[in-house]
């Protein structure tokens, strides 16, 4: 009990905090997720590709298919996200969800998943050609959630590669082109056990009932395609756009998941996620749809919601810049 407390002091507090702070600081500069003109916005599905110092909270609903004949779920989440530059271009974060699982058959649950621990090395920047490029690494620590909201008894170890490029480079014939952006990621999930077994008593026949789930490798792939009514409106054309329409950033997000082996191979869960950001001086607003791309990722249509700090304009001379610069 006092762990779960802990954790959710760690993980929630900060969010009432920032938010009761941000009232009280003065105008400051944008210094996040630029490359030259070009301003990223933290996605909701797709992990952007900047370090900076930021605290993000995404709320989501979906209904999950059962698999092997079980009733399906609905699944509502709240995850947490603090992410610290060390230098300039390396960061860390920490995260964690919450999850609230509505089963339309059986017994309803919720807790906590696991703890996620990551790294990141921005190492490419390039302005004039609105581009960047960066890896990094994610531990989702076992044991460290809730087994009745489905937190994993393993640890997962991801790598992932990546990459954000504008189009603010286009010739004036396709400038109306130029507000597009793409940003995207790739890389491997490798659970650190193999397979998972599970065991009961069968209180009716007084047998111990034994079940093993295999543990695949997976890749994690996807990327945004991004149009900026800022971007048009600042560096193309005034197309007299007020507010709020002058700070909003048309989205459209494919994330998508495939098994590599252990008898999976192949299978892969996906969805198209259309959406809107709204982009403010400390603060980020955006929501999306989840539409699956097949069977196996469901049936139903999920949202996603996001509200967004950036701590490195809220905080530019503490919390809000890198510890070595």
């Amino acid at each position: 009990m006092k762990g779960k407390l802990f954790r959710m002091i760690l993980t929630f507090y900060p969010a009432a905090f920032a938010g009761f702070v941000i009232l009280l600081i003065p105008v400051s500069t944008w210094a996040h997720g630029f490359a030259g003109k070009r301003f990223f916005p933290t996605t909701l599905s797709i992990e952007d590709p900047f370090v900076s110092d930021e605290l993000s909270f995404i709320f989501g609903y979906l209904k999950e298919p059962g698999e092997g004949g079980e009733p399906s779920t609905n699944s509502y989440e709240i995850s947490a996200e603090y992410t610290k530059r060390i230098t300039q271009h390396f960061g860390v974060s920490i995260g964690d969800d919450y999850r609230f699982l509505d089963q339309d058959e059986g017994k309803n649950e919720n807790g906590f998943g696991n703890l996620e621990l990551g790294a990141k090395y921005q190492f490419f920047t390039n302005a004039p050609h609105e581009a960047v490029l960066s890896i990094g690494i994610e531990f989702e620590i076992a044991d460290t959630g809730d087994s009745e909201a489905e937190a994993e008894p393993f640890t997962t170890i991801s790598p992932a590669f990546f990459f954000g490029k504008g189009l603010g480079d286009l010739p004036e014939s396709l400038k109306y082109l130029r507000p597009l952006a793409i940003t995207g990621v790739i890389g491997p999930n490798f659970p650190t056990d193999t397979k998972t077994v599970t065991t009961e008593v069968d209180e009716e026949r007084g047998e111990i009932e034994r079940e093993v789930e295999r543990n695949p490798n997976t890749l994690s792939y996807g990327f945004s395609i991004q149009y900026s009514l800022q971007y048009l409106q600042s560096f193309v054309k005034d197309v007299g756009l007020g507010a709020p329409f002058d700070r909003m950033i048309l989205l459209l997000e494919f994330p998508f998941e495939t098994a590599l082996n252990r008898g999976s191979e192949g299978d892969t869960t996906g969805f198209i996620n259309p959406g809107i950001i709204w982009v403010g001086e400390y603060i980020q607003l955006g929501v999306e749809l989840q539409i699956p791309v097949n069977d196996r990722s469901g049936e139903n249509v999920g949202v996603l919601g996001i509200i967004h700090f950036f701590m490195d304009d809220l905080f530019p001379n503490s919390l809000g810049r890198p510890i070595f610069r």
